[in-house]
């Protein structure tokens, strides 16, 4: 067993311990630390506590307190104190001033047998500390047991509580170690379970005692509870560590509470019997009698409860675990029985196998025996099977006498039964290896898709190999959808595979795996061709080529060219090509008839894109010499003064023609800066133009940067590379020549994709959603905004998924499913006729978060002249956000002011406001309350007249109580009676007609209830009790029987009346005392004088005579007799006197006579020979089953040849089976073989045919 880890050195010298206070009183808790300069925290619930007027901290060097003032019900929860890495927890109990009037006048009265309770503190590191999982309850746990550490032959309880308002049934809850140990079947010495019930809060409190811990109690634990269809379970741990073992009371192991004679238990201070059965939830305040100072110290001499029950007889084994409060009767005798087995001494074993090991997956272990010859052989067994040396799986060591198997990298494979064998001992052990949670290492991401498209989602966890769950929209995906999902492992990793994408696939998609689950959400959208280019209008001229170009977002998308509505066909002067995306047109020697309309459709979209071809026909005129320059810009359709649109990026090419004789000069400037040039060449024979561009006063050559001109015979070419927004302007062409000069202006405007607006803001949050508002961008990019494209991702993520792809006009957008408690961020993109613009900054991250809905079932409990007690439901729905609790308003009817009842908020379903106006109708609501904010309130149907209500005094009489209630003498009696009434009644009670003693029995009264409490009955507490209430003049009565029983006397006047044969005939009377109940039967035991051992003749026999038979010929008898009624059997027994002897006479025993059996029969197989094909070199069997007598002689043939003799067979015959055995066949010993047999009544005869294939033949044909 691996030894447990050492607990860390505590912080804290002197701890603060548990304690009591009275409700409005004060209380101080104090701790010392072992450093005067550690700081302390002190917490109320997992909370840090702050300072004020309720809560004083001090601290004077190593000494620290907490003062808590005026207190109240509210603070009666757990505390804890936090030096550096330790942790003290602590309860502060609080009571009412009423009870502990009452608990100090009952234990002035009451005998000391109440034990002081202890708490149970724990301390241990602050990192390793369980959380406190009161506050945050799933299932059907109210209370969860937490880990503990305890020290070897210490005690330890774990505490579960279940509350039963809604459910159906009584939960049943069940108790295990490790995967499957059910330890109810363990309950005896070491080990107690307990089941409390308080009928006030409906609360079933189950606890698991250990008592006098070992060091293989550690490892893991595991509370199951279930109420019909409800089921809910919850893991802890226990360490055990080292100490010295003291000596240990058993008999208090196996006692549920404080035991008295008779075997009952006494009611716990919670106010219920530990049985949880007929009387479970009936009030007891037994407790409140128990505080005192000093405790009786019992001198009763200590006793094994095992040593009485090894000693006697099994009829008593009853008597005994009801004595000492042993509930599971059949585990009591297993146990018995196996220690029965083990008294004797084991010769082979010093120390045997712990009973019970358990380790991690993936850690060593050594499992150690020792052993009385240390030169002894042993072998280990798993699961029966002979542990073998293989590898370094497995290692056997020898030291002294101690024999040590250690199993490195344990596996599931390795959880089995282990034994170690010496000769024919043995010693088991059972070793159980704890998987630890597979943990998502990589999450799943958000995807986006495409009708059609594939989709793979991915998720790595922490080990390989690790089973996973994938659901989708929480329905989970089998292998029986294979065809539409794909699973893929690879070592770590777990892929799910969606090959064609659909709308239906859309939804939320989980990975689930025992240590954490990941969400992901799928979004499929229909495709939509998009046209990233569409195609341009052209100009050309004759013999220049013309080139149509567009490009769409789907590179398999093809397309049709027409012309005036006539398809396009290619041929040596028409091209058409598709390129991945792009699809182009070319003509190439274009002539005049190719002026007209070209439109491209893409196949299978209902939209087209359509661009015009103008044919420039050049008309060359005789022109005088002295002609003035002209800039024709009309003549392709723009005025003198156009604006040009290019897009920023694209290449913008002004082709102005002029003329001009001689050959002008062409200056371009921008903002009126241009300056005039000379032409190159005045005197040139061919008409040449000299063009340059100046801007800002600076001539640009013509290959300088990305802005030049080009002159060509009959225009200028100006042209920008990569237009930027600072190339936008009003640009001037002069044209210049002794002829004159002209002047013309063009615009150009240059546009470009918006900037990216502003991080986005979230104004608003839901469960699922939120509203989501930004700011237009700074620059429009000189295009009208015509939307903006949102994203969204998970905080940890870093996959954006768009959330819409037609752009949305408005400044804000409200963003649907996502997922409630995810974290995410927001981006905006802003979309002009351009293009989308770069993304906005992310937002801040933000919580999907929804207030709870409201509180129902919102009623009046009570109410009185100056306050009202209300009660409600928590809200159906809480969501991820969980409830911090609620608050409580009232307004007068008509008026719209709402008054909060107490400052603050309240966990608890009910509240009692005080103080109200006495007479005045008052409206009340409610809120639930979490991060999001307030619920929706739940208000009264109509308002509420402050005032108290007169109810006629009823006594509810519970159904158990409606008969004569039984008890045994020495038990508690503790009845309760609930009634009705207001003002409050008073309560009466008599027995007989006359008043109770309050020495003998005691009556405690509330506002709604009546307990009568016997401590120890006794018969004479047994008759008719009467209970009136009254109020004024109204009165109601109610009247129970009480029958206190004890176990009757001894039968009178046991006779032998007479005795013949083997029989006696005896007669007896009935017991004078029938212990005040019915007499159900007599038990009857004989008894030879001889050993004076007492047998049993009859149980349960109802008559006073009876004839014991069958009894010993020569033995002499005596007989005695025990009344049985419902308590059991009489003390004393009534004995007979006299004695009965049974005489010998003389009988002479004759055996019978039998008639021989004639067994002889022919032979007849009863199995056949079986044919059968065998491979050549390989021993064969041929085998048949046969009957007969006398034994027939057996012959075998072959192919009707005898082979007795032939030393290639062997004949076997055992028990009527006969078997052949042909020692490795070839071909040759092929054929019919025979089975003879012969015996005097007749013959009878088997055969089969023997094929035998040749082994090497075949391999080679199988080569071939």
């Amino acid at each position: 067993m691996p030894e447990p880890a050492k607990k860390a050195a505590s912080a804290f010298t002197k701890k603060p311990k548990s304690s009591e206070a009275v409700a409005g009183g004060t209380v101080v808790f104090e701790a010392e630390t072992e450093k005067k300069d550690t700081k302390v925290k002190w917490q109320r619930d997992s909370a840090d506590i702050v300072a004020s007027e309720k809560y004083l901290i001090t601290a004077d060097g190593n000494k620290h307190s907490l003062t808590i003032n005026s207190i109240s019900k509210e603070d009666d929860v757990v505390y804890s104190a936090i030096a550096g890495s330790s942790k003290v927890k602590f309860e502060l109990k609080v009571k009412e001033q009423q009870e502990k009037t009452e608990n100090a006048a009952a234990s002035s009265s009451a005998s000391s047998e109440g034990q002081p309770q202890a708490s149970h503190e724990q301390e241990a590191p602050a990192e390793s500390q369980q959380p406190d999982t009161r506050q945050d309850l799933t299932g059907l746990f109210l209370e969860k047991p937490q880990s503990g550490e305890v020290t070897m032959g210490a005690n330890i309880t774990f505490i579960a509580k279940v509350g039963s308002a809604n459910l159906i049934k009584k939960p049943a809850v069940k108790w295990f170690k490790g995967k499957w140990m059910d330890l109810a079947s363990k309950a005896g010495k070491h080990l107690q379970l307990k089941e409390l019930y308080d009928r006030n809060t409906k609360v079933y409190t189950f606890e698991m005692q250990i008592i006098g811990a070992k060091a293989n109690y550690s490892g893991a634990y595991r509370c199951e509870v279930s109420s019909k269809d409800k089921f809910d379970s919850c893991n802890f741990d226990l360490i055990v560590h080292e100490a010295h073992v003291e000596e240990i009371d058993i008999r208090a192991a196996f006692r549920r509470t404080s035991l008295i004679p008779g075997g009952k238990r006494k009611s716990t201070a919670g106010g219920s019997s530990c049985d949880g059965g007929e009387e479970a939830g009936e009030l007891d305040f037994s407790a409140l009698l128990r505080k005192r100072e000093a405790t009786q110290v019992s001198n009763e001499p200590e006793v094994d409860v095992w040593d009485i029950l090894k000693k006697a007889p099994a009829s008593e084994y009853e008597k005994i675990a009801f004595q000492y409060g042993i509930t599971d009767l059949r585990g009591m005798l297993k146990r018995l029985k196996r220690m029965k087995k083990e008294e004797k001494k084991s010769e082979a074993f010093l120390k045997k196998l712990d009973p019970a090991y358990q380790v991690d997956k993936g850690h060593k272990m050594k499992i150690v025996v020792e052993v009385a010859d240390p030169d002894a052989e042993v072998k280990w067994l798993k699961n029966g099977q002979e542990i073998k040396i293989s590898g370094s799986k497995y290692i056997f060591e020898n030291v002294g006498n101690k024999r040590i198997l250690t199993i490195n990298n344990c596996s599931l494979a390795d959880d089995a039964a282990y034994q170690c064998v010496i000769g024919e001992e043995k010693c088991f052990t059972e070793l159980f290896v704890k998987e630890p949670p597979v943990l998502i290492v990589q999450s799943l991401e958000d995807q986006m898709a495409m009708k059609g498209e594939r989709v793979e989602f991915v998720c790595e966890v922490s080990e390989e190999g690790a089973l996973v769950k994938w659901e989708k929209d929480g329905v989970e995906l089998t292998r029986e959808e294979t065809f539409k999902y794909r699973f893929k492992k690879d070592g770590r990793k777990h892929y799910l595979i969606i090959n064609e994408a659909t709308k239906e696939d859309c939804g939320h998609y989980m990975v689930k795996t025992n240590g954490g689950e990941s969400v992901a959400e799928l979004m499929v959208q229909e495709k939509d061709l998009e046209v990233y280019q569409s195609i341009a209008d052209l100009t050309v001229k004759a013999r220049d080529q013309a080139v149509f170009k567009c490009e769409v977002s789907d590179e398999n998308v093809k397309g049709i060219w027409y012309k005036n509505g006539m398809e396009v066909k290619a041929s040596d002067r028409v091209h058409i090509t598709h390129i991945g995306r792009n699809h182009k047109l070319t003509i190439d020697d274009v002539k005049p008839e190719d002026e007209g309309d070209y439109t491209f459709v893409p196949e299978g979209y209902a939209f087209n894109l359509s661009a015009k071809l103008n044919f420039l026909e050049v008309k060359i005129d005789y022109v005088p010499r002295q002609d003035p320059p002209k800039i024709h810009l009309d003549c392709v359709g723009h005025t003198p003064e156009t604006t040009i649109i290019v897009v920023a990026g694209n290449k913008l090419r002004l082709d102005v023609p002029i003329t001009g004789d001689p050959a002008p000069t062409v200056v371009w400037t921008k903002a009126d800066k241009g300056k005039t040039r000379p032409p190159k060449s005045e005197e040139s024979s061919d008409m040449e133009f000299s063009a340059d561009l100046m801007k800002d006063g600076k001539v640009i050559s013509d290959t300088d940067g990305r802005v030049h001109v080009e002159t060509l015979k009959d225009h200028c070419v100006f042209t920008i590379e990569g237009a930027e927004r600072e190339d936008e302007g009003v640009y001037t062409v002069v044209v210049k020549n002794p002829a004159g000069e002209d002047t013309a202006d063009i615009t150009v405007k240059v546009v470009d994709v918006p900037d990216p607006p502003q991080a986005p803001k979230i104004v608003s949050l839901g469960e699922d959603w939120c509203n989501v508002q930004w700011e237009p961008p700074a620059f429009n990019g000189g295009q009208p905004i015509l939307g903006y494209v949102l994203e969204r991702k998970k905080k940890k993520s870093y996959r954006w998924m768009r959330l819409n792809f037609d752009p949305h006009k408005g400044l804000t957008y409200e963003a649907k499913r996502m997922i409630e408690g995810m974290a995410y961020e927001m981006r905006i993109y802003a979309v002009n006729a351009i293009g989308m613009s770069r993304p906005s900054a992310p937002s801040q991250p933000f919580v999907p978060i929804a207030p709870t809905s409201e509180p129902h079932c919102l009623t009046v409990d009570d109410i009185t002249d100056t306050s009202i007690s209300l009660k409600w439901r928590p809200p159906e729905r809480v969501g991820a956000a969980g409830l911090d609790g609620y608050t409580v308003e009232y307004c007068k009817e008509g008026t719209d002011e709402w008054v909060p009842a107490f400052e603050g908020l309240t966990e608890r379903t009910s509240v009692n406001i005080k103080n109200l106006p006495t007479g005045e109708k008052m409206q009340f609501r409610v809120r639930a309350v979490n991060v999001a904010g307030a619920s929706t309130p739940a208000t009264l149907t109509q308002p509420v007249t402050i005032r108290e209500i007169m109810q006629r005094p009823k006594i509810w009489i519970p159904r158990n109580l409606r008969q004569t209630v039984i008890k045994r003498v020495g038990e508690t009696i503790n009845i309760v009676l609930p009634f009705q009434g207001k003002p409050r009644p008073k309560v009466t009670w008599t027995k007989e007609g006359e008043a109770l003693d309050p020495k003998q029995v005691g009556v405690r009264n509330s506002d709604f209830d009546t307990i009568l409490f016997i401590r120890r009955s006794e018969r004479k507490d047994s008759g008719k009790y009467d209970v009136a209430v009254q109020i004024e003049n109204m009165e109601d009565k109610a009247s129970l029987h009480i029958q206190v029983v004890d176990k009757p006397g001894p039968p009178q006047n046991l006779k032998i009346t007479d005795v013949w044969g083997f029989n006696v005939a005896l007669e007896w009377k009935p017991p004078k005392d029938n212990g005040n109940c019915e007499i159900t039967g007599y038990t009857i035991q004989k008894a030879d004088k001889k050993t004076m051992e007492w047998f049993n003749v009859y149980e349960h026999y109802r008559r006073t005579n009876c004839v014991a038979s069958d009894l010993i010929m020569g033995n002499e008898y005596i007989f005695r007799v025990f009344a049985v009624n419902m308590c059991g059997l009489s003390e004393e027994p009534c004995t007979s006197k006299d004695s009965a002897y049974i005489q010998k006479t003389g009988i002479v025993y004759k055996p019978p006579t039998y008639k021989e059996h004639d067994f002889s029969e022919a032979p007849k197989f009863t199995h056949p020979l079986v044919n059968r094909s065998v491979i050549s070199g390989y021993n064969a069997t041929l085998s048949c089953a046969l009957r007969g007598w006398p034994k027939p002689k057996v012959v075998w043939y072959k192919n009707k040849m005898d082979i007795s003799n032939e030393p290639k067979y062997r004949m076997f015959s055992k028990q009527g089976v006969l078997t052949l055995e042909i020692r490795k066949p070839c071909p040759f010993d092929g054929g019919t073989y025979t089975c003879k047999a012969i015996n005097d009544l007749g013959e009878a005869e088997v055969e089969c045919r023997l094929e035998v294939r040749a082994y090497v033949a075949k391999e080679a044909s199988q080569e071939k």
